[in-house]
């Protein structure tokens, strides 16, 4: 198996509005690029489609972030590089995706709770503290941080830029994602 046919799985975790999707959106054409299939597992997406009728309870939580790492580790068994891009505010189910998963990258996305309701476009961080929405992640249900991720960005006080530049760093350090070819490079 090439390098190029080598998939993983890169487990964005951290509040909502932190910058799992942003994250997840610009590194998808740059790992294409580097000739990569990849996927993006978004929570809200997943939850839509394949967890519709699950509701916020721990257990139900539990079990979407289940569904989406079996679907990541089947998809990166398979040389594609899974992005999941959702909150899994809690431990233990992450650690069980990470035993399941050959090869699994957990990137906390830190943002202070500050920033993530400054930048709530949908209001979610005010409908929670107003008592409109029950278990929101940070507010009135725990967030779990990791205690040993392969990688944290503080996207509050990192561009988009530099957080993907970080990971991309990391990825090629680890033999996951070949380096960009420098402009005007020649091979003989």
């Amino acid at each position: 198996m090439t390098q190029n046919d080598k998939g993983f799985t890169l487990w964005f975790t951290g509040l909502s509005g932190s910058g799992k999707s942003t994250l997840a959106s610009y590194l998808t054409p740059v790992l294409l690029e580097r000739g990569k299939r990849v996927e993006v597992l978004d929570g809200d997406e997943v939850r839509e489609n394949l967890s519709k009728g699950l509701g916020f309870s721990k257990e139900d939580r539990d079990t979407n972030i289940r569904r989406i790492g079996y679907v990541a580790n089947l998809l990166s068994r398979n040389g594609v590089v899974s992005i999941c891009a959702a909150i899994s505010p809690y431990k233990a189910v992450r650690d069980e995706i990470r035993a399941m998963t050959l090869t699994f990258v957990e990137i906390y996305v830190d943002a202070p709770l500050e920033v993530v309701e400054e930048r709530d476009t949908k209001g979610l961080y005010k409908k929670a503290r107003a008592g409109i929405i029950k278990n929101f992640t940070g507010i009135s249900d725990p967030y779990e941080a990791p205690d040993s991720p392969e990688l944290v960005v503080r996207t509050g006080d990192e561009t988009i830029e530099e957080s993907a530049g970080r990971i991309l760093g990391f990825l090629e350090s680890r033999g996951l994602v070949a380096p960009a070819r420098s402009v005007g490079s020649r091979t003989g």
